[in-house]
């Protein structure tokens, strides 16, 4: 049985107009770092966002170890949530607060509503999120708000709330597409541990082949919502490269 599971799934936004998945079919085994690439628009924030039903699909369904997430109420989904990390684009931070305070809302699943709004999470919390911080270099910015750090710093903090939430599965919707080469190895390398040391199964939306083929076991790319290839980096020659971004596009090395 696959870890995950993608069976036929199609999303259609405004009223019908818009197609942005479209009969998408995969699986990926535990332990993977599968990373998606193709151009903005064609559909892997979708597909990212479908997986974790932050966006309900129109129709298909999502398998996590053998249970449909996309049939599951609510407070099943929740549950189900505290085994998927989700990194973003922008970071997704609370601004004004805390670093600290960031972090641990990687937790949210794990303890009650209460006392999150009241601030009062268990002292094995308050020490996870230290080792959190620590493994991405932050430690020292533990009570710094987090509209003071830099973008790659800000990612940071964001692996290490994901961390928080001892994933088995981890969604990272272009996360490096705002931050210099420099950084963006940085911040990939990261996530390249999470899988080999954690095994955490890493499914990774990036823009330039480059780092695809650098980090990904595995590449998927999406073109006008359908999958255009899947298979190993090294099968992406000139002619599928042209194929899927098209006949004017040139390859961009990230080093």
């Amino acid at each position: 049985m696959p870890h995950l599971a993608i069976d036929h799934l199609t999303k259609i936004y405004e009223r019908g107009k818009v197609l942005a998945l479209d009969d998408v079919s995969f699986s990926v085994d535990k332990g993977e770092f599968l990373v998606l690439i193709g151009l903005s628009g064609s559909g892997k924030s979708t597909l990212l966002r479908c997986i974790n039903r932050l966006i309900e699909p129109t129709s298909g369904r999502v398998f996590l170890d053998g249970t449909e997430l996309t049939a599951l109420p609510q407070r099943e989904l929740r549950r189900w949530r505290r085994k998927i990390g989700m990194i973003f684009q922008q970071f997704n931070l609370v601004k004004r607060s805390t670093v600290l305070a960031n972090v641990l809302a990687g937790r949210l699943g794990y303890v009650p509503t209460a006392r999150t709004l009241l601030g009062r999470f268990p002292r094995e919390d308050l020490e996870r999120a230290r080792r959190a911080l620590e493994r991405v270099g932050l430690l020292e910015k533990m009570f710094v708000r987090a509209d003071q750090l830099s973008g790659g710093q800000q990612q940071r903090v964001g692996i290490a709330r994901a961390l928080m939430q001892e994933p088995e599965l981890l969604l990272a919707d272009e996360p490096v597409s705002a931050l210099d080469p420099a950084t963006s190895h940085s911040i990939l390398k990261y996530l390249e541990q999470m899988n080999r040391q954690d095994g955490v199964t890493v499914l990774c939306a990036l823009h330039f082949l480059s780092l695809a083929r650098r980090y990904g076991t595995r590449i998927i790319a999406l073109k006008g919502g359908r999958i255009v290839f899947e298979g190993s980096p090294s099968e992406i020659d000139d002619a599928k490269f042209k194929e899927i971004y098209g006949e004017e596009a040139e390859q961009v090395e990230v080093r």
